[in-house]
């Protein structure tokens, strides 16, 4: 199903998200969630405008008789045939790492119902869990944009929402990574960083596999070498997606649940702070590109690392690198997503391969030492 809704951001067609026939994925969702909740049906079934171009998500109620409808969320394998964002998704590795931030922390997460290994069911593997009910900040528009619950209000509200974001992560990192040994990045290396920035390395070597290389994200792998940090530090459960896009806030601006854990992994600590802080720069920059003020001063760098240190007894260090990397990781994304929309005939190719990276000016101003 190609979307035509406009994304603003970029006068372009929004993007293709998913190429399954949601007719054909409610008939086949029906008859599976029979098969574990006898005599229950579904009901209120939805494809968010907004499913995102990995993991696709499904909303529905499972509606039992006499009992009160359950709000539901489907978490579903990405089309093989859709140009996927990443080369494998590993549902139960997904859904082990929720179960895992359930029980040894006090981070949100949806309960979890239902894991399907069997692609046959559903199409692919998926799981089920329970809806979380909240705000969301938005990404189109994006929440540093005028209009949006985030934007509108007030400077101690989003303050709370920083803090108390900083505090799920800081939560998050009492588990050590020995706990998680099946996040461990499937690269080699002597520490859990090096195993990481490793794997992200084979990644970018799948999104160029029948493309031209990137020389700015060649570039900045070449930098990270030259920023590596003398002693990465203890190795955590790092959420990997960690940016306030991916939690639900309850009324008081807290999380009440925190979701998207598909780039979950081992590391130091400083890998979720360095994607917090820049995934929202991200934004902020597309912002005031735009001739719109943002949320300047909101997830301030500092501000963020002092907060966490007070938490934790941890003072993030190497941010420069961590930062550095966030971007780098990010620009492997948009990478892929940009020869996707080329393969589905939304943008031609173009001849500057460093034009499909969106925030290429961010990265530049980096690797010369002037961002930050």
């Amino acid at each position: 199903m190609n979307e035509t809704r406009r994304d603003e951001t970029r006068d372009a067609p929004a993007l293709r998200r998913t190429t399954r026939d949601p007719e054909e994925l409610a008939r086949r969702l029906t008859a599976w969630v029979t098969t574990w909740q006898p005599g229950a049906v579904v009901t209120r079934y939805e494809i968010p405008p907004t499913n995102g171009m990995s993991s696709e998500t499904v909303l529905f109620d499972l509606r039992r008789p006499g009992a009160t409808p359950r709000p539901c969320v489907l978490r579903l394998a990405a089309d093989p045939l859709a140009y996927t964002v990443f080369p494998r998704y590993d549902m139960a590795r997904q859904y082990r790492t929720i179960a895992l931030v359930a029980e040894r922390t006090k981070v949100p997460v949806p309960r979890l119902l239902r894991l399907e290994t069997d692609p046959g069911p559903l199409g692919a593997p998926g799981f089920v869990m329970e809806r979380a009910f909240g705000r969301v900040p938005p990404d189109v528009l994006p929440y540093t944009y005028p209009g949006n619950w985030l934007y509108e209000a007030s400077a101690h509200q989003r303050d709370q929402l920083e803090r108390s974001t900083v505090e799920a992560l800081a939560e998050l990192h009492t588990v050590p990574a020995a706990e998680a040994p099946f996040l461990t990045p499937d690269a080699d290396g002597d520490t859990a960083l090096r195993r990481h920035v490793n794997e992200q390395r084979a990644y970018y070597a799948w999104v160029i596999a029948d493309h031209s290389p990137s020389p700015l994200i060649e570039r900045a792998f070449d930098r990270l070498e030259e920023l590596w940090p003398e002693d990465p530090g203890e190795s955590v459960l790092s959420w990997g997606d960690a940016r306030i896009g991916n939690i639900v806030y309850a009324a008081d601006f807290t999380p009440c649940a925190v979701l998207d854990w598909e780039m979950a992994s081992v590391g130091p600590r400083e890998l979720d702070l360095g994607w917090l802080v820049f995934l929202h720069r991200f934004f902020q920059d597309l912002t005031e590109g735009s001739g719109h003020l943002g949320l300047p001063g909101f997830l301030d760098l500092g501000r963020v690392a002092a907060r966490y240190a007070q938490l934790t007894g941890h003072t993030p260090r190497d941010m420069e690198f961590y930062s550095l990397y966030a971007a780098l990781r990010h620009a492997l994304v948009m990478l892929r997503v940009g020869y996707r929309r080329v393969h589905f005939g939304e943008i031609p190719l173009p001849t500057d391969t460093d034009g499909l990276i969106l925030h290429r000016p961010a990265i530049e101003n980096m690797l010369e030492g002037r961002y930050w």
